[in-house]
């Protein structure tokens, strides 16, 4: 077998594994079985064919053998599939085709006939050759490093270490001969399936269908000159996923195929809208249900997460800007859906919830438009999620920092200063790594957000209980002294400092970072514009909260302080437990009750039962405070 087919080859009995009708898309979840598994022997003819002869003469017997049986297997799979008024079209075809192998005709003339078949058969049966999102290089790179690398190596020339005295060898996916005859749907469903008789595995349970298109993008990049994306022609993204570097050389000519080869390594980004993502979450949540109906009953959940972390999601903020009870209401819809995957109702009542959540997306879909955001909800957008997110952590720095400085702690305001800068780098970082070394999910953002909101809640309301202890201690400064001063003191003051800034900031980049996109090159200025906005507001209110502090009796300056502090230690709860849900760790139970984003209240019994949980710590700890306050009044 030669090395293309080493790259993309998997035999009859691979192309029936299950994960195909749960991993492709949902248009191929829809075809029929027979019809997928026939283009995808098709695009295997026409990936490995060609190198087999040589003006008329078999170069390589066994590979040659093979495509002789996978031709006939081809012709047995397209007399199952459904009737339709091109059946018999395709049948001809087929029989043309392999004649063409039997009579050993020249290898580009049977690959440009297989080819031909495979997007008359795709059409025919509605199997798309096209992601729903935008592949994304930039991620595929880490995930082709975890995943890929150790065989294949770091560069793709098959030279990994895991590699060595495998038979047969990893593919060189430098190869530009070799790439040149494979699309990106071809690249996409080898990592989805595998390659029978090799090594290659199947990585459809480590990577999504997602993942897997943005590592056949970063794969591609391998031959292409990024300088070379500027040509004549822009291809669309269906083209350029299923068209091949030689098919556009024949139909164009050698000299479009820099620019094609650049292109589908690098696809626009700009495409990236609200609409993809939305259209991600409904593909997505159609499998979930596949895989319900079939009884997989944790694949569907585990799909369910994903549509909503890697598609809704990242719309959410610009929805909320828009209409908030829309907002609202499609993540509810979304949650229960997600809920009855879990409680494991009938197939019947889950297929109705996913009726009303694709019925919100919808909704949620004409009001974002298909294309970017405008300039107005670029800005607000821009400047509210910079706004909403940062706001807690700028009042607890307010009050904290108000705090010491009204004490006369110099030193402890330094580790103050220290904890959120070091929180600044930290969250930087973070998205560096998530980005471009390890991919960082949805599932793993939402469960370190709620980990240290849950973390940060802890902190504050210790903080806060410790104020309200010492706002009318004659020794209070006399403690600070002893203790703040000292190396304890500080350093709970700094990791107070880091969570709280650190708890927001990456998803703050994240989600600035999906807004860049969804605002398009002519949207850039308003968002840069929002969030300069939404910072100087922050800055503003922390200045108001340090100057009006000072004019304040210290007594009811720490009274103030210390509500406050615990009232946000109750609004952590709430978002703490809110993030594990979107996770997945945590299930949902919608209750009755009044919601306010902003205050971490959500209609959900767990969440609303950690911030009960903080309030009658609250009031345990006050009342313990109080009894302390009489006992040494009495004493004295």
């Amino acid at each position: 077998m030669t090395s293309r087919s080493r790259l993309l080859a998997w035999l009859p009995a691979l192309l029936l594994a299950p994960v195909l009708a749960l991993c492709s898309t949902l248009v191929q979840a829809e075809a029929p079985a027979d019809a997928t598994k026939a283009l995808h022997l098709l695009d295997y003819i026409g990936a490995d064919y060609p190198p087999t002869v040589d003006a008329g003469k078999v170069v390589d017997e066994g590979e040659y053998r093979e495509q002789q049986e996978f031709s006939g297997v081809l012709a047995e799979l397209l007399k199952g599939l459904p009737a339709h008024a091109d059946r018999a079209a395709l049948e001809q075809g087929v029989q043309q085709l392999r004649q063409a192998i039997d009579q050993r005709q020249d290898g580009a003339t049977v690959a440009r006939q297989a080819r031909q078949l495979g997007a008359r058969l795709a059409v025919a049966y509605e199997v798309s050759q096209a992601p729903v999102i935008t592949p994304d290089p930039a991620r595929g790179a880490s995930l082709y490093a975890q995943n890929c690398a150790v065989c294949h190596g770091d560069t793709g020339l098959g030279d990994g270490p895991a590699g060595v005295g495998l038979t047969p060898p990893p593919a060189n996916l430098r190869s530009a001969q070799r790439l040149d005859q494979l699309s990106l749907f071809d690249l996409y469903n080898t990592l989805g399936l595998g390659i029978e008789g090799t090594e290659m595995p199947s990585f459809a349970d480590q990577l999504d269908e997602r993942q897997r298109w943005d590592v056949a993008a970063y794969i591609a990049s391998f031959t292409a000159d990024p300088q070379a994306a500027k040509g004549d022609k822009a291809w669309n993204l269906a083209d350029l996923a299923r068209l091949t570097p030689t098919e556009v050389a024949a139909s164009e000519g050698a000299g479009a195929v820099p620019a094609f080869r650049a292109q589908r390594a690098q696809p626009p980004q700009t495409k990236r809208g609200p609409a993809q993502l939305l259209d991600y979450t409904a593909s997505t949540l159609d499998k979930s249900l596949a895989a319900y109906r079939a009884g997989d009953h944790d694949q569907a959940y585990d799909l369910s997460v994903a549509a909503y972390l890697e598609g809704f999601e990242l719309v959410e903020s610009s929805l909320d800007n828009i209409d908030t009870v829309a907002r609202k209401s499609t993540e509810k819809a979304l949650m229960a859906y997600r809920q009855s995957l879990q409680d494991g109702l009938p197939v019947a009542q889950a297929e109705q919830r996913l009726a009303e959540a694709k019925s919100k997306l919808d909704e949620a879909a004409k009001l974002l438009g298909s294309d970017g955001l405008s300039w107005s909800l670029s800005y607000i957008s821009g400047l509210l999620i910079l706004l909403r997110e940062g706001l807690e952590a700028i009042l607890v720095l307010a009050a904290v920092l108000a705090f010491l400085r009204n004490t006369g702690q110099q030193s402890a305001i330094r580790s103050v200063n220290i904890g959120w800068c070091l929180a600044l780098v930290a969250g930087f970082a973070t998205w560096a790594v998530a980005a471009y070394v390890i991919d960082v999910g949805g599932a793993q953002r939402e469960l370190l957000e709620g980990s240290t909101a849950l973390f940060a809640s802890v902190m504050v309301l210790w903080l806060g209980v410790w104020m309200h202890d010492r706002r009318h201690a004659a020794a209070w400064q006399d403690y600070i002294k002893s203790s703040l001063v000292s190396g304890g003191g500080r350093f709970g003051f700094a990791v107070l400092a880091f969570f709280s800034v650190y708890r927001e900031l990456f998803e703050v980049i994240l989600f600035y970072e999906t807004l860049w996109l969804q605002a398009g090159p002519a949207g850039h200025q308003a968002v840069l514009a929002g969030g300069a906005t939404a910072l100087v507001l922050l800055v503003g209110l922390a200045w108001v909260i340090l100057r009006g502090s000072a004019k304040l009796p210290l007594a009811l300056f720490f009274s103030i302080n210390a509500a406050l502090l615990c009232a946000l230690s109750v609004v952590f709860a709430g978002h703490g437990v809110k993030a594990l849900q979107e996770a997945g760790v945590l299930g949902t139970r919608p209750v009755a009750f009044f919601e306010f984003d902003w205050l971490g209240i959500h209609a959900d019994a767990y969440s609303l039962g950690a911030q009960a949980v903080a309030l009658l710590a609250i009031v345990f700890l006050y009342g313990r405070s109080r009894l302390a306050e009489k006992r040494r009044a009495a004493a004295n």
